[in-house]
């Protein structure tokens, strides 16, 4: 069997997926014009085109730009819907999925619009699909802390439908330290814990996501290689990073996929997820991260394994869940 295949039947886990960055070009369409709502692209073909950008706000532009199509509990549905189609052909067995409340509520959709439409769609694919999944409310980071505190309260009465909170837009310039009051209030709520860090931002904010958001996952966490004593901790700490080829490639985080860190993270024991972050706008959903770094850096069936359980070890999911994920990934390495 080759690499190719194997990775295509390999369970796994996607922990680090932007909902809204799974939107399609077509879907895009078939929401402005169920919704009566004007976007400034005349084709499918212009917005492929407009997807290339080189860096992380450039992409945020666009990405904004195209939530605004998305204005009932059936759009949210269908959105959900949709990934999950996708991520069940790449054999995703659980994927945890940031949404981002503020992106819509800003934009006058109430937040049981969304959180109902989202959790229909999850609904969905547990039954229809056999994925599992939970939801992950992020704060905008460049918007203000006192955002992030009205955002966490109007999501009280849904607070049963999250598994934890997350950190993510723009990442220069809004450390993780602007949030750790709105992450210590999480906590007490019960909530799980990850930010965006390393990824544009320094290795500063890594240590701030740490030490003063106390999280319970990284996301991306490129630069810790730039920090011997924070590779040294993250292995101590078995802390898991969900990192995004891909993703990395496109906003020039890296430059040539043969660049990437995997390699190294995997050789120094850092706890490495592999995840597409927003697949529409990045060129690939899962596996194709998979496959394409493989290829880009010579990863073996032994690494892409061990990367797969890593996915699960490192999701929210109850202990019994994960080992019974874990199982049936050993199951199928085995044959």
């Amino acid at each position: 069997m080759s690499l190719d295949a194997y990775i295509a039947g390999l369970p796994k886990a996607e922990l680090h997926l932007h909902i809204e960055g799974s939107l399609e070009p077509e879907l895009m369409f078939e929401l402005a014009r169920r919704n009566g709502v004007a976007i400034p692209f005349d084709s499918v073909e212009a917005v492929r085109a407009a997807y290339d950008f080189s860096n992380l706000q450039d992409f945020l532009d666009i990405y904004y730009a195209g939530a605004n199509v998305l204005l009932t509990r059936r759009d949210f549905e269908d959105l959900a819907f949709a990934y999950f189609q996708r991520a069940a052909a790449d054999n995703v067995r659980h994927a945890e999925i940031f949404f981002d409340p503020q992106t819509h509520t800003d934009r006058g959709v109430p937040l049981g619009v969304v959180v109902e439409g989202l959790i229909a769609g999850m609904d969905r694919a547990r039954a229809e699909l056999g994925v599992s999944s939970s939801l992950i409310l992020s704060f905008l980071r460049h918007l203000t802390e006192q955002e992030a505190f009205a955002t966490l309260e109007a999501a009280t009465p849904y607070l049963h439908h999250f598994v934890g909170v997350g950190l993510d837009s723009s990442e220069v310039g809004h450390p993780p330290s602007k949030f750790e009051r709105v992450f210590a209030a999480a906590r007490e709520l019960g909530l799980k814990l990850c930010a965006h860090a390393g990824e544009e931002g320094p290795p500063a904010y890594i240590h701030e996501a740490l030490d003063l958001l106390h999280i319970d996952r990284m996301d991306h966490g490129n630069r810790s290689m730039e920090d011997e004593s924070l590779i040294q901790r993250l292995v101590s700490e078995q802390m898991t990073l969900t990192v995004c080829p891909l993703s990395n490639l496109k906003l020039c985080v890296v430059n040539d996929l043969k660049d990437h860190p995997v390699p190294e993270m995997l050789r120094r024991g850092l706890h490495v997820t592999l995840n597409s972050d927003d697949p529409a706008y990045f060129g690939g959903y899962v596996n194709e991260n998979y496959r394409q770094l493989a290829q880009a850096v010579g990863l073996t069936r032994e690494e892409v394994t061990r990367i797969a359980r890593n996915s699960f070890e490192g999701s929210f999911l109850a202990d019994e869940d994960k080992s019974a994920r874990i199982a049936e990934l050993d199951a199928y390495a085995g044959r």
